[in-house]
């Protein structure tokens, strides 16, 4: 209950003696927290949330395969750039990528297959000399509707992964691009 002046209760020898305690722990506090001590805490802190980050990116096994794709047209034909990255923790194996270019009536017009035995974890392939994801289609009219349909199979980690099939309708624009994502699996 409030006093007529405003106070709320009076302090008692008690409650004195009970604040200087509380005093003398934070003052031992204080002399056993040094900024040192905070440094270190802050650095050993760090090494432990890199050491996790490490432990998801390089250790615990998981799969993430993107296929990127890039398409251009111009006056003498048409031309299909594919990079698969592999973000995964792990190689993937027996790799097959199809890239198949076809008209508006579902026909195929031009198609190419690239096989490969083992792409590491972390890795990316484009077209080099060695690694040809490249497709061109030479002759056929611009500015007319196609379809590219991009085909990525292969094993991981003892498994077989069934084969995922995109399909992006061009034509429309001198250039896109694509990017298309294998499902995310840990373990």
């Amino acid at each position: 209950m409030v006093s007529p002046k405003g106070i709320i209760a009076r302090s008692t020898e008690e409650d004195s003696e009970t604040a200087r305690v509380i005093l003398e722990k934070l003052g031992d506090v204080t002399e056993v927290i040094t900024p040192t001590r905070v440094l270190f805490a802050s650095i050993a802190t760090m090494v432990v949330c890199i050491a996790s980050i490490f432990a998801v990116l390089w250790i615990i096994p998981y799969d993430n395969v993107d296929l990127e794709t890039v398409y251009m047209q111009s006056g003498s034909g048409h031309v299909v750039l594919v990079e698969l990255d592999n973000r995964g923790s792990r190689a993937i194996e027996d790799v097959s990528v199809t890239i198949r270019f076809l008209g508006q009536d579902g026909s195929e017009i031009d198609r190419h297959d690239f096989f490969m035995s083992k792409l590491p974890a972390h890795s990316a392939i484009s077209n080099t000399p060695s690694d040809d994801l490249e497709l061109v289609v030479m002759g056929e009219s611009v500015w007319e509707e196609y379809e590219i349909h991009l085909t990525l199979e292969y094993s991981y980690y003892g498994g077989e992964k069934a084969p995922r099939t995109w399909v992006h309708p061009v034509g429309n624009w001198t250039r896109e691009a694509f990017v298309d994502h294998s499902q995310f699996e840990l373990f």
